[in-house]
């Protein structure tokens, strides 16, 4: 089964969790320590329909499948062959009965999806804001970074479309955007609930930021304590060995 789902110049994965595995194309983009810091990061109930945005490889989707008792997740991919890509990966892992993947700009997905239907919202988002530096337009890899075909805005406020109240939105991005982000999610009625960031290690500012925002909920924001994720010696901190569950050579880091 595995080899009729995989492509000349494709590879897969192992996850080291549950036995799941995703396909990856390492001339694109592959998943790196961001994904895997906010699949664990979102607290996702028993029978919740989840819908992740720019789902890219599905990492997400995948991993939450494995982690939790959600009903349904989503993932919406606007690039064809990654969006494809991903759904093999679902096959690969005999998710289709709970993830499935649509080819689609998720600025258009509101019109197909029923809105205030979904219990949580994840996005790991392209980071990069326009004027970001100089980038091809239709890279696989620029699209994944760079604010091309979504900006931020465009992620929190489909968020909010798609949110039930009282529903979750979960995002991982860059502690740079962190006034942008607050000022948007207040905008569109998603309140910021929980905010970790995430540090290379003790002596380095951090450059990753994890955030839950519930729909119309009531004003009180918790930072979390911080997450490292090395140790002086290059090895991984503890925490970061229980999210991995071991070292993965695979996955593209966020510096």
């Amino acid at each position: 089964m595995e080899e009729r789902l995989v492509k000349d110049g494709e590879r897969v994965d192992d996850l080291q969790y549950k036995g799941l595995k995703i396909i990856q194309n390492p001339e694109g983009f592959c998943f790196g320590v961001d994904a895997v810091l906010l699949s664990n990061f979102c607290e996702i109930r028993k029978n919740w329909r989840v819908i992740d945005l720019g789902t890219g490889t599905g990492i997400i989707p995948i991993l939450l499948a494995g982690k939790t008792n959600a009903k349904e997740i989503i993932g919406v991919e606007i690039q064809e062959e990654v969006a494809e890509m991903a759904s093999r990966s679902v096959k690969l892992n005999q998710l289709e009965g709970r993830v499935h993947v649509i080819h689609e700009d998720f600025n258009k997905v509101v019109d197909q999806l029923e809105p205030y239907s979904f219990d949580a919202v994840t996005s790991n988002p392209p980071y990069m804001n326009e004027g970001g530096g100089l980038v091809n337009p239709e890279s696989a890899k620029a699209i994944s970074r760079h604010e091309i075909k979504c900006t931020l805005e465009d992620v929190i406020r489909v968020a909010s479309k798609l949110l039930k109240d009282r529903g979750h939105f979960y995002m991982v991005h860059r502690p740079q955007r962190l006034v942008d982000i607050l000022c948007l999610c207040r905008q569109y009625k998603l309140e910021p609930k929980k905010i970790r960031f995430v540090h290379p290690n003790r002596n380095k500012k951090p450059n990753i930021l994890l955030i839950q925002c519930v729909k119309y909920g009531r004003p009180e924001l918790k930072f979390m304590d911080p997450l490292y994720v090395y140790n002086e010696d290059g090895t991984y901190t503890n925490e970061i060995h229980e999210i991995y569950g071991r070292d993965w050579g695979n996955r593209e880091e966020v510096q």
